[in-house]
């Protein structure tokens, strides 16, 4: 591997992962601010190496216009992105924003060391961890909000985790997304003079719009972090911000998972799930939920085999089913028709009649 001497930035993903990212690399500013609850003054052998600074695959294959690969190699043509396997390391070079590289690699990592991504709001109640797995916009911000006003809860994360083959849950305290309808429920972070966000009326389709632009934005860092710093669909703070004063616990014995899902439903329901249920969703919601150009680096290092399908679903699966074995799983359906207010107060509602009586069974 070739190197040079420049400053990294250093990531330690709960003992497991240690991640390094050239300072002076476009990815750097995306990354500093995505991984801070991570962030590490310990230089270690990494696991991950994230720069600007791609490797010669003279020998590579092609697949049409799209991908150039090796045994161990994928350059993503049009995206000026290639992910490289070796046996001990992961390294990706890219001359954009790398968040939407790193995810799906991060993933994989984990999985070689006993635990697995998921997508989920993560919280701890009296020393145990909840997951609720969930879409976005179901609610799940909103529900960590007024979770966090009642006692005996602490804060993990609101999107992403880990949750390992032990049945520990390993949080991911990433910046929160804050958008307009969240204004009656973290109302301390729009005081003051604030970035100007749309009406809730036009989130959705500001979203939309978003969403379509995206693949496009990240491979020019600094048009990236203009439109990230202005858009006008949301605010990014800290755990600290949205709760201030309050604990963010990083890792947790799992109590339950509980999937919530909007639905076309007039009211709330709790169904019990099996573990083979729970294992497929959160494996299925994590992909879905990933941005375009993450699943696209999951099947392309799929379709040239250097992570085949088989390999890594399997594995996963298997690390989330010793993980979810023995604790209880449920299906939690909300009316799709209420606004995310009204969901997240029927959702606390329902987890404070199921919980006591899941810790219960577990003491």
């Amino acid at each position: 591997m070739r190197t040079r001497q420049t400053k990294a930035l250093n990531f330690d993903i709960h003992g497991r992962i240690n991640i390094s990212v050239d300072a002076q690399a476009p990815a750097a500013h995306q990354l500093k601010t995505m991984l801070a609850c991570f962030a590490t003054d310990s230089e270690r052998p990494a696991h991950i190496v994230v720069d600007d600074r791609p490797e010669p695959m003279p020998d590579a294959g092609h697949l049409e216009h799209e991908l150039a690969y090796t045994e161990n190699a994928v350059r993503f043509n049009a995206d000026r992105v290639q992910v490289v396997r070796d046996a001990e390391q992961w390294r990706i070079h890219g001359a954009g924003e790398l968040l939407t590289s790193v995810v799906p690699v991060l993933d994989a990592a984990m999985v070689e060391r006993g635990a697995a991504m998921i997508h989920a709001a993560t919280m701890a109640y009296r020393g145990h961890a909840i997951a609720l797995p969930a879409a976005g916009g179901t609610g799940k911000t909103s529900t960590a909000a007024k979770l966090m006003r009642r006692e005996g809860w602490s804060f993990m994360g609101d999107d992403w985790a880990f949750l390992a083959e032990d049945a520990t849950l390993l949080g991911y305290a990433k910046p929160m997304f804050i958008k307009p309808h969240h204004r009656n429920i973290y109302p301390h972070l729009f005081e003051g003079v604030r970035k100007p966000l749309v009406p809730s009326s036009l989130s959705q389709s500001v979203g939309r719009l978003t969403t379509l632009v995206h693949p496009y934005v990240i491979r020019y860092p600094r048009l990236a972090d203009f439109s990230r710093k202005w858009s006008p669909e949301h605010r990014m703070v800290d755990a600290g911000a949205a709760f201030p004063g309050r604990q963010v616990t990083t890792s947790a014995p799992l109590a339950a998972s509980i999937y919530i899902e909007r639905y076309e439903g007039s009211h709330t329901q709790v169904l019990e799930k099996s573990t083979d249920w729970m294992v497929d969703r959160m494996m299925g919601n994590f992909h879905i939920e990933m941005a375009s150009f993450s699943q696209r680096v999951v099947t392309g290092l799929a379709a040239t085999s250097v992570v085949p399908w088989r390999e890594h679903f399997a594995a996963k699966g298997l690390v989330l089913s010793k993980a979810l074995d023995g604790r209880p799983c449920h299906l939690l359906q909300v009316p799709a028709a209420w606004s995310a207010d009204q969901a997240s107060d029927d959702i606390v509602r329902h987890l404070e009649e199921l919980l006591p009586a899941v810790l219960d069974e577990q003491a």
